[in-house]
């Protein structure tokens, strides 16, 4: 969202645009505590800055079209929670709860449970073993300075060979290790935008690169997918009409529909690239955990002429472990020359000793991720059951790889739901924190990364809060709700 930072004020037309169809809500309640629970998730998944004055109650009023008694409600309860601070009638800001009490006002029941992560749990006896030969290794680089703005020879030279494996030729010195994908994908932002610049982004996309966009005062250009994949006509149109500064792309196993795009259109995409000379990031963080097909060879891989234009980058969070803050950049050297020459103005370097340990676990790879791919197949199977069970009506769409079920529900009350959730013990962030300007209200990202128990206590929370917003009994039986 945008923001004056010179006063840190929300503008009033982006706020009532971000919160979407938060009137949904109302379907189980007041009109005003819809519009709270609107606000407080766009604070908790940070789409609003903490810190920020919110609009007036009288111009809130008029732009979402409700009496300015609503707002004033919605603003009292969001002081009581802790989520504005500042007293009634005077211009309130943004605020995070002090205490965990705060954040969770009306909890019912004991059960607690986070479907706001997509990650598995480590395997924690290769990891273990990892850093222990990783601590014996690191003696002859204490007798130098410490600091890596490229990256470990033992690592780069793992992950070239990988790359060489899955049919993309890559040499140690295309690559440079990051602090973990994210920031990789801020480096090459960094380097090649300017504030107010376009980036194309599929819709939905990884809502963390969303907020990274924000951060930098990037403007994204969403085209949108279907259940069947990329539009690739439409992303060529945008790209055309236009001219984006970047593009930011998840062929593999795609964040949050876990579809993958196919080698003929791997081909398409390589050519709209080279034609229109768009620079692409190309994100393969989750490309290791398809479940059902292998994934064909990188898109860099099916560039033919400038092969400059698209930026790899990868991590070891979801293959191996999240609390393993390593990343890299596949590209070209002359790319690879521009962002080193950026990054010291950034950070230092990447961790030694975790480097080390990424370079063993990448070499027993091919050892760890069947395992890993199994026991997510297994729980796909468990929520997909669930799902079944107790929102029947859910209709989650195919995905053959990834780590989440991107599920459509039947009606657009996605923050509400999550809203809901939320006060119920249960995280979950809503279908717009997905997308861009608030859209999506019509879907929710469900992984099926948790253990079997866990699984299934959060989908029953999750029914309960879809029960709450909707009105409807255990089998979806509707009770009075009108649902549109």
């Amino acid at each position: 969202m945008s923001v004056e930072l010179a006063g840190r004020r929300l503008d009033v037309d982006l706020l009532a645009r971000e919160l979407g169809n938060w009137r949904t809500a109302s379907a189980s309640g007041p009109a005003y505590q819809g519009l709270s629970d609107g606000l407080r998730m766009l604070i908790v998944d940070g789409r609003l800055p903490v810190g920020a004055q919110v609009p007036s109650e009288r111009a809130l009023a008029d732009a979402l079209r409700v009496s300015r008694t609503t707002v004033t409600a919605a603003y009292t309860q969001m002081r009581e929670d802790g989520y504005l601070r500042g007293r009634q009638g005077a211009r309130s800001t943004t605020a995070l709860p002090v205490s965990a009490t705060a954040t969770t006002p009306t909890i019912v029941g004991t059960a607690s449970a986070n479907l706001a992560a997509a990650t598995l749990a480590a395997p924690a006896a290769a990891v273990s073993r990892a850093f222990v030969e990783a601590a014996e290794q690191v003696t002859p680089y204490l007798h130098d300075i410490g600091i890596e703005l490229v990256g470990v020879a033992p690592l780069r030279e793992a992950i070239a060979e990988r790359y060489c494996r899955r049919g993309l030729p890559t040499e140690p010195d295309e690559i440079v290790v990051t602090t973990g994908a994210l920031h990789a994908i801020g480096l090459i932002m960094a380097t090649y935008t300017q504030p107010g610049e376009r980036v194309l982004v599929e819709q939905p996309t990884y809502h963390g690169v969303l907020a990274a966009m924000a951060t930098k005062g990037l403007r994204p250009v969403p085209v949108a997918m279907t259940h069947q994949g990329w539009e690739l006509d439409a992303i060529d149109a945008a790209v055309r009409q236009l001219s984006p500064n970047l593009a930011y792309l998840i062929p593999d196993n795609h964040n949050p529909t876990g579809m993958t795009l196919p080698p003929e259109g791997r081909r398409r995409l390589a050519q709209i690239i080279a034609e229109t000379r768009t620079r692409t990031i190309v994100d393969e963080t989750i490309t290791d955990m398809w479940l059902d097909e292998a994934v064909p060879a990188p898109l860099a891989a099916s560039m033919t002429s400038r092969r400059d234009l698209v930026l790899t980058v990868g991590s070891m969070s979801k293959s191996c472990w999240g609390g393993l803050r390593i990343g890299w950049i596949r590209a070209e050297r002359s790319a690879l020359i521009t962002i080193g020459a950026m990054r010291p103005a950034v950070d230092m370097g990447t961790p030694i000793v975790e480097q080390l340990a990424a370079a063993r676990l990448l070499g027993i790879a091919d050892d760890l991720l069947p395992e890993r791919r199994e026991i997510l197949r297994g729980r796909r199977a468990l929520l997909l059951a669930l799902l079944a069970e107790h929102l029947p009506d859910w209709r989650p769409d195919p995905s053959r790889g990834g780590m989440s079920l991107w599920v459509r529900l039947p009606a657009p009350m996605s923050s509400a739901l999550s809203a809901a959730a939320s006060r119920m013990g249960l995280e979950i962030p809503p279908g717009p924190r997905f997308g861009v300007d608030g859209t999506l209200e019509r879907f929710i990202r469900v992984p099926y990364t948790l253990p079997d128990d866990q699984l299934s206590e959060a989908i029953e929370l999750l029914a309960r809060a879809w029960r709450s917003v909707t009105g409807t009994g255990p089998a979806g039986r509707d009770h009075g709700a009108v649902v549109v």
